[in-house]
């Protein structure tokens, strides 16, 4: 792990493995670190980056649903138009579109979506 101080840690319904492959597949300069797993399987404790910054998940093992929430999303500065329009398509396939793609009076293009595993998106392409 880098030297971040602060990371974002999610605790998945039993879809951590599938949904760090998922997202580090997305993004450029992203990898897994490290995968740890329980012996049924869900995991124990994961490490991944996406665009350089250093995520942890794992998978909740208290058997209850504990649910994502659009109240906290991450916010992803994108490189170019094709890189917002195609992470809103794959980021929102299976899930929801919050705020479709538009121009905002601060960006290029905005929009805002809820993937298939309820973690919440926004995509930002910054005027300039």
């Amino acid at each position: 792990m880098s030297n971040q101080k602060v990371a974002t840690f999610f605790m998945f319904n039993g879809k951590a493995e599938e949904a760090i492959n998922f997202y580090t597949s997305l993004f450029d300069q992203s990898e897994i670190t490290h995968i740890f797993h329980q012996e049924d399987g869900t995991v124990m404790h994961a490490a991944f980056t996406l665009k350089g910054q250093s995520f942890m998940a794992i998978d909740n093992s208290n058997k209850q649903n504990h649910a994502f929430t659009p109240a906290i999303s991450l916010f992803i500065n994108c490189d170019n138009i094709e890189e917002i329009n195609r992470l809103f398509e794959q980021l929102s396939e299976g899930g929801a579109v919050l705020m479709p793609l538009a121009p905002l009076p601060m960006s290029e293009k905005f929009g805002w979506v809820q993937d298939k595993y309820g973690v919440s998106w926004q995509l930002n392409l910054a005027k300039g």
